[in-house]
Protein backbone atom coordinates (compact mmCIF):
# COMPACT_ATOMS: atom_id res chain seq x y z
CA UNK A 1 0.00 0.00 0.00
CA UNK A 2 1.73 3.13 -1.08
CA UNK A 3 2.15 6.02 2.14
CA UNK A 4 0.35 9.29 1.14
CA UNK A 5 2.08 12.05 1.62
CA UNK A 6 0.40 14.97 2.48
CA UNK A 7 1.31 18.83 2.05
CA UNK A 8 2.85 19.16 5.11
CA UNK A 9 5.56 16.42 4.56
CA UNK A 10 6.22 18.94 1.91
CA UNK A 11 7.14 21.97 3.71
CA UNK A 12 10.58 22.88 4.62
CA UNK A 13 11.35 25.03 7.63
CA UNK A 14 13.38 27.41 5.79
CA UNK A 15 10.21 28.65 4.18
CA UNK A 16 8.02 29.98 7.07
CA UNK A 17 5.80 31.96 4.82
CA UNK A 18 5.07 29.33 2.18
CA UNK A 19 4.31 27.21 5.50
CA UNK A 20 2.39 30.22 7.06
CA UNK A 21 0.36 30.06 3.34
CA UNK A 22 -0.29 26.38 3.00
CA UNK A 23 -1.00 25.18 6.75
CA UNK A 24 -3.56 28.25 6.49
CA UNK A 25 -5.41 26.69 2.64
CA UNK A 26 -5.00 22.83 4.77
CA UNK A 27 -7.20 24.26 7.37
CA UNK A 28 -9.56 26.21 4.71
CA UNK A 29 -9.93 22.98 3.06
CA UNK A 30 -10.10 20.79 6.00
CA UNK A 31 -13.02 22.87 7.20
CA UNK A 32 -15.12 22.82 3.99
CA UNK A 33 -14.78 19.18 3.77
CA UNK A 34 -15.50 18.02 7.09
CA UNK A 35 -19.27 18.29 6.47
CA UNK A 36 -18.62 16.49 3.19
CA UNK A 37 -16.27 13.72 5.16
CA UNK A 38 -19.25 12.79 7.56
CA UNK A 39 -22.10 12.93 5.41
CA UNK A 40 -20.91 10.73 2.82
CA UNK A 41 -19.11 8.02 5.22
CA UNK A 42 -21.88 5.90 5.83
CA UNK A 43 -22.36 5.53 1.80
CA UNK A 44 -18.69 4.35 0.97
CA UNK A 45 -19.78 0.41 0.78
CA UNK A 46 -23.52 0.62 0.11
CA UNK A 47 -24.17 2.81 -2.31
CA UNK A 48 -25.74 0.64 -4.98
CA UNK A 49 -25.20 -0.04 -9.19
CA UNK A 50 -28.20 0.46 -11.37
CA UNK A 51 -26.95 -0.78 -14.17
CA UNK A 52 -24.71 -1.32 -16.88
CA UNK A 53 -24.10 -1.32 -21.09
CA UNK A 54 -20.66 -2.52 -22.54
CA UNK A 55 -18.04 -0.40 -20.65
CA UNK A 56 -20.19 2.04 -18.99
CA UNK A 57 -22.01 1.75 -15.99
CA UNK A 58 -24.73 3.35 -14.09
CA UNK A 59 -24.53 3.96 -10.47
CA UNK A 60 -24.72 6.30 -7.36
CA UNK A 61 -21.48 7.73 -6.04
CA UNK A 62 -19.19 5.80 -3.50
CA UNK A 63 -18.31 8.14 -1.24
CA UNK A 64 -16.25 12.15 -0.76
CA UNK A 65 -13.74 10.61 -3.20
CA UNK A 66 -16.38 9.87 -5.93
CA UNK A 67 -17.63 12.95 -4.84
CA UNK A 68 -14.93 14.79 -6.04
CA UNK A 69 -14.44 13.32 -9.00
CA UNK A 70 -18.13 14.31 -10.38
CA UNK A 71 -17.12 17.99 -9.08
CA UNK A 72 -14.00 18.01 -11.48
CA UNK A 73 -16.26 16.64 -14.13
CA UNK A 74 -18.74 19.82 -13.72
CA UNK A 75 -15.97 21.94 -13.28
CA UNK A 76 -14.41 20.73 -16.77
CA UNK A 77 -18.14 21.01 -18.36
CA UNK A 78 -19.26 24.47 -16.69
CA UNK A 79 -16.55 25.86 -16.20
CA UNK A 80 -13.58 24.92 -18.93
CA UNK A 81 -16.15 24.35 -21.61
CA UNK A 82 -19.08 26.76 -21.23
CA UNK A 83 -18.93 30.12 -19.71
CA UNK A 84 -19.61 29.74 -15.85
CA UNK A 85 -17.02 32.17 -13.90
CA UNK A 86 -15.32 29.96 -11.48
CA UNK A 87 -14.53 31.42 -7.73
CA UNK A 88 -10.67 31.55 -6.61
CA UNK A 89 -10.90 28.22 -4.73
CA UNK A 90 -12.86 26.84 -7.33
CA UNK A 91 -10.16 27.68 -9.89
CA UNK A 92 -7.43 26.35 -7.32
CA UNK A 93 -9.03 23.13 -6.67
CA UNK A 94 -10.44 22.79 -10.50
CA UNK A 95 -13.69 21.65 -8.87
CA UNK A 96 -17.73 22.83 -9.11
CA UNK A 97 -18.75 22.76 -5.56
CA UNK A 98 -21.02 24.29 -3.38
CA UNK A 99 -22.52 23.23 0.09
CA UNK A 100 -25.66 21.35 -1.41
CA UNK A 101 -23.17 18.51 -2.47
CA UNK A 102 -22.81 16.88 0.79
CA UNK A 103 -26.27 16.47 1.13
CA UNK A 104 -27.38 15.37 -2.16
CA UNK A 105 -27.11 12.06 -3.66
CA UNK A 106 -24.28 12.02 -7.35
CA UNK A 107 -25.53 9.71 -9.78
CA UNK A 108 -22.81 8.54 -11.98
CA UNK A 109 -21.93 7.16 -15.60
CA UNK A 110 -18.29 5.91 -15.33
CA UNK A 111 -16.56 4.58 -18.00
CA UNK A 112 -14.55 1.30 -17.37
CA UNK A 113 -12.47 1.52 -20.18
CA UNK A 114 -10.84 4.46 -19.00
CA UNK A 115 -9.23 5.12 -15.59
CA UNK A 116 -7.40 7.62 -14.07
CA UNK A 117 -5.68 7.90 -10.82
CA UNK A 118 -7.76 9.22 -7.83
CA UNK A 119 -4.59 11.24 -6.67
CA UNK A 120 -1.58 12.54 -8.65
CA UNK A 121 0.36 10.30 -5.99
CA UNK A 122 -1.76 7.36 -5.48
CA UNK A 123 -1.46 4.17 -7.59
CA UNK A 124 -5.19 3.33 -7.48
CA UNK A 125 -7.31 3.90 -10.62
CA UNK A 126 -10.72 4.12 -11.03
CA UNK A 127 -13.04 4.16 -13.69
CA UNK A 128 -13.49 7.79 -15.13
CA UNK A 129 -16.76 9.85 -14.53
CA UNK A 130 -18.33 10.59 -17.66
CA UNK A 131 -21.64 11.72 -16.45
CA UNK A 132 -23.23 12.90 -13.52
CA UNK A 133 -26.70 14.13 -12.01
CA UNK A 134 -27.21 15.55 -9.04
CA UNK A 135 -30.23 14.56 -7.06
CA UNK A 136 -32.09 15.74 -3.49
CA UNK A 137 -34.94 14.56 -1.75
CA UNK A 138 -37.51 16.52 0.21
CA UNK A 139 -36.87 14.80 3.13
CA UNK A 140 -33.24 15.37 3.44
CA UNK A 141 -33.96 18.87 2.00
CA UNK A 142 -36.51 19.72 5.00
CA UNK A 143 -33.79 19.00 7.18
CA UNK A 144 -31.48 21.62 5.38
CA UNK A 145 -31.70 24.49 3.54
CA UNK A 146 -34.33 23.59 1.26
CA UNK A 147 -33.88 23.06 -2.59
CA UNK A 148 -31.45 24.99 -4.50
CA UNK A 149 -34.32 26.35 -6.82
CA UNK A 150 -35.49 27.99 -4.05
CA UNK A 151 -32.60 30.23 -4.79
CA UNK A 152 -34.42 31.60 -7.51
CA UNK A 153 -38.29 30.54 -7.75
CA UNK A 154 -41.35 30.61 -4.99
CA UNK A 155 -41.68 26.88 -4.72
CA UNK A 156 -42.95 26.65 -1.12
CA UNK A 157 -46.68 27.47 -2.11
CA UNK A 158 -46.18 24.03 -4.60
CA UNK A 159 -44.78 22.08 -1.56
CA UNK A 160 -47.15 22.71 1.47
CA UNK A 161 -49.85 22.48 -1.34
CA UNK A 162 -48.83 18.64 -1.66
CA UNK A 163 -47.46 17.80 1.50
CA UNK A 164 -49.95 14.97 2.13
CA UNK A 165 -49.92 13.65 -1.36
CA UNK A 166 -46.43 14.35 -3.34
CA UNK A 167 -42.72 13.71 -2.72
CA UNK A 168 -40.69 16.20 -4.59
CA UNK A 169 -37.13 15.54 -5.82
CA UNK A 170 -34.73 18.19 -7.18
CA UNK A 171 -32.54 17.35 -10.16
CA UNK A 172 -29.51 19.38 -10.83
CA UNK A 173 -25.92 20.16 -12.08
CA UNK A 174 -26.37 17.46 -15.24
CA UNK A 175 -23.31 17.08 -17.12
CA UNK A 176 -21.81 14.45 -19.92
CA UNK A 177 -18.28 14.70 -21.23
CA UNK A 178 -18.16 16.19 -24.71
CA UNK A 179 -16.90 12.59 -26.35
CA UNK A 180 -19.79 10.75 -24.64
CA UNK A 181 -22.58 12.84 -25.56
CA UNK A 182 -24.72 10.01 -26.96
CA UNK A 183 -27.54 8.34 -27.08
CA UNK A 184 -26.24 5.66 -25.01
CA UNK A 185 -24.54 7.84 -22.34
CA UNK A 186 -27.77 9.68 -21.80
CA UNK A 187 -29.95 7.13 -21.83
CA UNK A 188 -27.68 5.13 -19.14
CA UNK A 189 -27.69 7.99 -17.08
CA UNK A 190 -31.68 8.43 -17.52
CA UNK A 191 -32.40 5.09 -16.50
CA UNK A 192 -30.41 5.22 -13.20
CA UNK A 193 -32.34 8.42 -12.31
CA UNK A 194 -35.61 6.64 -12.77
CA UNK A 195 -34.19 3.58 -10.95
CA UNK A 196 -33.86 5.94 -8.09
CA UNK A 197 -37.12 8.05 -8.39
CA UNK A 198 -38.66 4.61 -8.40
CA UNK A 199 -37.15 3.35 -4.93
CA UNK A 200 -37.72 6.31 -3.51
CA UNK A 201 -41.25 6.64 -4.25
CA UNK A 202 -40.90 9.85 -5.86
CA UNK A 203 -43.89 11.50 -7.48
CA UNK A 204 -42.38 15.26 -8.66
CA UNK A 205 -39.14 16.06 -9.94
CA UNK A 206 -38.23 19.58 -10.01
CA UNK A 207 -35.51 21.43 -10.67
CA UNK A 208 -33.54 24.60 -13.20
CA UNK A 209 -32.63 23.46 -16.60
CA UNK A 210 -30.37 26.53 -18.70
CA UNK A 211 -30.40 28.14 -21.85
CA UNK A 212 -26.41 29.77 -22.57
CA UNK A 213 -25.99 33.36 -22.06
CA UNK A 214 -27.65 35.54 -19.86
CA UNK A 215 -29.57 37.48 -22.48
CA UNK A 216 -33.00 36.36 -22.47
CA UNK A 217 -34.30 37.75 -25.75
CA UNK A 218 -31.54 35.80 -27.84
CA UNK A 219 -33.95 32.55 -26.64
CA UNK A 220 -36.81 34.83 -27.61
CA UNK A 221 -38.57 32.20 -29.88
CA UNK A 222 -37.95 29.36 -27.19
CA UNK A 223 -38.72 31.34 -24.19
CA UNK A 224 -41.50 32.04 -25.64
CA UNK A 225 -42.93 28.67 -27.09
CA UNK A 226 -42.53 27.35 -23.56
CA UNK A 227 -44.41 30.10 -22.27
CA UNK A 228 -47.12 29.27 -24.52
CA UNK A 229 -47.23 25.76 -24.53
CA UNK A 230 -45.18 24.56 -21.53
CA UNK A 231 -46.41 26.95 -19.32
CA UNK A 232 -47.61 24.93 -15.74
CA UNK A 233 -51.07 24.88 -15.17
CA UNK A 234 -52.53 26.96 -11.79
CA UNK A 235 -52.15 23.99 -9.13
CA UNK A 236 -48.58 23.64 -10.56
CA UNK A 237 -47.24 26.82 -11.37
CA UNK A 238 -44.26 28.60 -9.48
CA UNK A 239 -43.14 32.16 -10.17
CA UNK A 240 -39.68 33.13 -10.02
CA UNK A 241 -38.75 35.72 -7.02
CA UNK A 242 -40.04 39.13 -8.51
CA UNK A 243 -36.44 40.22 -8.08
CA UNK A 244 -35.26 38.09 -10.55
CA UNK A 245 -37.92 37.69 -12.86
CA UNK A 246 -37.52 37.92 -16.37
CA UNK A 247 -40.20 37.50 -19.24
CA UNK A 248 -40.75 34.37 -21.29
CA UNK A 249 -43.54 35.82 -23.14
CA UNK A 250 -41.63 38.19 -25.53
CA UNK A 251 -43.27 37.09 -28.44
CA UNK A 252 -47.14 36.11 -28.95
CA UNK A 253 -48.12 32.70 -29.57
CA UNK A 254 -49.08 33.51 -33.52
CA UNK A 255 -45.73 34.78 -34.04
CA UNK A 256 -43.61 31.83 -32.59
CA UNK A 257 -42.30 28.97 -35.58
CA UNK A 258 -42.65 25.91 -33.70
CA UNK A 259 -39.88 24.73 -35.81
CA UNK A 260 -37.30 27.16 -34.74
CA UNK A 261 -38.06 26.85 -31.15
CA UNK A 262 -37.84 22.82 -30.67
CA UNK A 263 -34.50 23.41 -32.98
CA UNK A 264 -33.47 25.78 -30.27
CA UNK A 265 -34.09 24.51 -27.20
CA UNK A 266 -31.23 22.80 -25.16
CA UNK A 267 -31.80 19.15 -25.76
CA UNK A 268 -32.03 18.45 -21.50
CA UNK A 269 -35.34 20.40 -21.78
CA UNK A 270 -36.67 18.86 -24.93
CA UNK A 271 -36.51 15.77 -22.75
CA UNK A 272 -38.23 16.84 -20.07
CA UNK A 273 -40.69 18.11 -22.21
CA UNK A 274 -41.50 14.84 -24.24
CA UNK A 275 -41.04 13.15 -21.06
CA UNK A 276 -44.65 15.32 -19.97
CA UNK A 277 -42.64 18.54 -17.93
CA UNK A 278 -43.99 21.59 -17.27
CA UNK A 279 -41.89 25.08 -16.33
CA UNK A 280 -42.63 27.90 -14.44
CA UNK A 281 -43.51 31.18 -14.84
CA UNK A 282 -40.14 33.41 -15.86
CA UNK A 283 -36.76 33.00 -16.19
CA UNK A 284 -34.03 33.75 -14.41
CA UNK A 285 -30.31 35.19 -14.96
CA UNK A 286 -27.68 32.84 -13.44
CA UNK A 287 -24.47 35.09 -13.54
CA UNK A 288 -22.10 32.96 -12.15
CA UNK A 289 -22.70 29.80 -14.65
CA UNK A 290 -23.51 32.24 -17.37
CA UNK A 291 -26.98 30.93 -18.34
CA UNK A 292 -30.87 31.52 -18.33
CA UNK A 293 -32.49 29.29 -16.33
CA UNK A 294 -36.08 27.93 -16.64
CA UNK A 295 -37.78 26.15 -14.23
CA UNK A 296 -38.96 22.30 -14.58
CA UNK A 297 -41.68 20.68 -13.38
CA UNK A 298 -42.31 16.86 -14.03
CA UNK A 299 -45.03 15.14 -11.65
CA UNK A 300 -44.45 11.14 -12.63
CA UNK A 301 -48.18 10.61 -13.71
CA UNK A 302 -47.64 12.72 -16.70
CA UNK A 303 -44.70 10.97 -17.68
CA UNK A 304 -45.59 9.17 -21.05
CA UNK A 305 -46.27 5.35 -20.68
CA UNK A 306 -44.71 4.44 -23.97
CA UNK A 307 -41.54 5.17 -22.15
CA UNK A 308 -42.11 2.28 -19.37
CA UNK A 309 -41.22 -0.14 -22.05
CA UNK A 310 -38.00 0.68 -22.45
CA UNK A 311 -37.17 2.39 -18.52
CA UNK A 312 -39.54 0.32 -16.42
CA UNK A 313 -43.23 1.01 -15.33
CA UNK A 314 -43.10 3.05 -12.05
CA UNK A 315 -44.19 0.16 -10.20
CA UNK A 316 -41.33 -1.91 -10.50
CA UNK A 317 -38.01 -1.37 -8.36
CA UNK A 318 -35.28 -2.80 -10.33
CA UNK A 319 -33.46 -0.86 -13.86
CA UNK A 320 -34.29 -3.27 -16.80
CA UNK A 321 -30.30 -2.48 -17.97
CA UNK A 322 -28.53 -5.11 -18.80
CA UNK A 323 -25.74 -5.85 -16.64
CA UNK A 324 -23.11 -7.29 -19.10
CA UNK A 325 -24.62 -6.08 -22.51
Amino acid sequence: MATRIGPRALLKPSLPFLRTGLERFVRMRNLTEAHVRRSWFLHERAAPVYGRVGDLEVRMALGARDLRRAQRLRYDVFYKEMSAKPSFMAELRRRDEDPYDAVCDHLLVVDHAVTAATLPWSPVRRPEVVGTYRVLRQDVAARQNGFYAQGEYDIAPLLQARAQTHRFLELGRSCVLKPYRNRRTVELLWHGLWTYVREHGVDVMIGCASFAGTDPSQHACALSFLHHNALAPREWRCKAHPHMYQPMNMLAKEQVDTRAALKALPPLIKGYLRLGAFVGDGAVIDHQFGTTDVLIILPVENIDPRYFGHFGAPHERTSRISQGR
